[in-house]
């Protein structure tokens, strides 16, 4: 099974740690997380980068247990893994909630600054706001940008207001201008088209266990590209609900297996507090 693109290890070791360690305070054996790669596709010396990539990158720690080496969830990694957890299970992909507040955020940079104005405008792609124009962009909801726009030095250079459309916008045209629907939707289709036969079809658990871990990947990574515009001002056969059903019918079915499998696997200890 692969997704619409490849699926980075760091990306299904989060999903890996948020389904099998968060919550738990437990720390997890690296000769599981290999054995469970591997089943993945994924080999051991590409494992070990990625375990020790996110140590470096403070989303790991280590624990030694005899000769044998845990892995546990850091301050940062639990952020992370909780934010990914509430944008699956409590936020959703579709928008039904929407006010009609927009939030404008509008920036000008000195020409020179080429790699600010791409930092910016990928972070800003990432929390949901499109180019309404030229150093104007837009998102739906109230969006806090402070500590994004602190952290790459802009304060001074970016200003950010809450707003309503005026009577007669044509809210849904400014919509399709301003953002890529046919590619968001695209995503939502080919997940749905890869995942729906597993809504009928049952692997073994072993099998269970990676493909939960790559559905769950997948479907994060789609709906953290999407910004969540509100339904109402979308087309009127948006794929998102199709695909958020598949997704939860499949993750249902395949769980009581993965869970089988995970417990045979897995040697987990219960984590120390560091320091």
């Amino acid at each position: 099974m692969t997704g619409e693109e490849s699926l980075r290890p760091q990306s299904l070791m989060l999903t890996f740690l948020g389904d099998q360690v968060l919550g738990r305070d437990v720390c997890v054996y690296s000769g599981s997380v290999i054995d469970v790669f591997a089943r993945a596709g994924i080999g051991e010396q590409a494992t070990r980068s990625t375990l020790t990539r996110m140590v470096g990158r403070d989303l790991l720690r280590r624990q030694r247990e005899g000769r044998r080496m845990y892995f546990g969830l850091t301050e940062r990694s639990e952020a992370v893994l909780h934010d990914g957890a509430q944008r699956i299970w409590q936020t959703g992909a579709v928008n039904r909630r929407w006010d009609g507040t927009w939030t404008l955020l509008g920036f000008s940079l000195p020409e020179s600054w080429q790699r600010q104005r791409h930092d910016l405008r990928s972070q800003l792609t990432w929390s949901g706001f499109g180019p309404l124009f030229n150093g104007l962009w837009i998102a739906p909801a109230e969006v806090d940008v402070s500590a994004l726009v602190a952290e790459l030095g802009l304060s001074a250079h970016v200003k950010v207001f809450r707003a309503h459309a005026d009577t007669g916008m044509d809210i849904g045209r400014m919509i399709e201008e301003t953002w890529e629907l046919s590619e968001l939707a695209d995503r939502y289709q080919g997940f749905a088209g890869r995942w729906q036969h597993w809504e009928d079809d049952l692997p073994d658990a072993d099998d269970a266990l990676v493909l939960r871990l790559r559905l769950q990947t997948e479907w994060l990574q789609i709906v953290r590209r999407d910004p969540r515009l509100p339904v109402e001002h979308l087309p009127a056969d948006w794929p998102a609900e199709p695909a958020e059903k598949t997704f939860r019918t499949v993750h249902e079915r395949l769980s009581p297996l993965a869970e089988e499998a995970s417990e045979r696997l897995l040697d987990l200890v219960p984590a120390r507090q560091s320091g």
